[in-house]
């Protein structure tokens, strides 16, 4: 199993969860953040100067079975990108085990 976090553009957020939808991952976390970009340039709005350093984002937490690793990531991919900087980024970790609180049981198929 592998947990996948993504931090993406909260405008692309509704692409994203289609296209995991489509690839038949159903179930995840998510949660806004703010992120510290490499950007460092300030913007000017109104007369009034502030800082695009720090950068409103959707950070999503997905679970998934090995088989859906490959498709998971590709379609965040494809469905994230803008082509610009600031697109977000994706990790991958290895999951040794999980649980299903309501009846105690264990591995892939409590991600079913």
């Amino acid at each position: 199993m592998k947990k996948i976090e993504a931090i993406i553009r909260k405008s692309k957020f509704s692409e994203v969860k289609e296209a995991l939808h489509d690839v038949g991952v159903n179930f995840f976390s998510y949660w806004d953040v703010t992120a510290l970009g490499n950007e460092r340039v300030g913007k000017v709005y109104r007369g009034i100067s502030f800082s695009t350093a720090d950068i409103q984002r959707r950070f999503l937490s997905i679970i998934v079975n090995d088989d859906f690793e490959e498709a998971a990531i590709a379609a965040i991919l494809k469905s994230g990108a803008t082509g610009e900087v600031g697109d977000g980024k994706i990790f991958v970790y290895d999951v040794e085990e999980t649980y299903r609180i309501r009846t105690g049981e264990k591995g892939g198929e409590t991600l079913r």
